[in-house]
């Protein structure tokens, strides 16, 4: 529920991620190679567990993910240097580069 999701604190968000330097980089990678291979455009936010013994897997590809100043998404970019208003300025003029049937 939203109380659960958004105000008790349930999902950590952890910016840099604390994983090691290799991991992290193959977590960057298998997230532009789902986003790529799904044909997402736009935005979107892969999610992944990783164990301890750095195993990762996709937990989900979010092709619509929250996108209030709370949520995630805008929160990851954010710690960036991506504000909320340049986010959605970068996310509209990217659309508008998009063929028109796409829009």
């Amino acid at each position: 529920d939203f109380d659960a999701k958004y105000l008790d604190d349930a999902a950590d968000l952890v910016v840099p991620s604390g994983l090691p330097g290799e991991v992290d980089a193959r977590v960057r990678e298998m997230a532009v190679r789902a986003f790529t291979a799904l044909g997402c455009e736009g935005l979107a936010r892969v999610d992944f567990f990783v164990d301890d013994h750095g195993v990762i897997t996709i937990n989900e590809v979010n092709t619509m993910p929250g996108f209030t100043p709370t949520s995630m998404y805008p929160r990851m970019w954010q710690a960036a240097g991506v504000e909320y208003a340049e986010l959605i300025d970068r996310l509209l003029t990217l659309a508008l580069q998009r063929d028109r049937g796409l829009r």
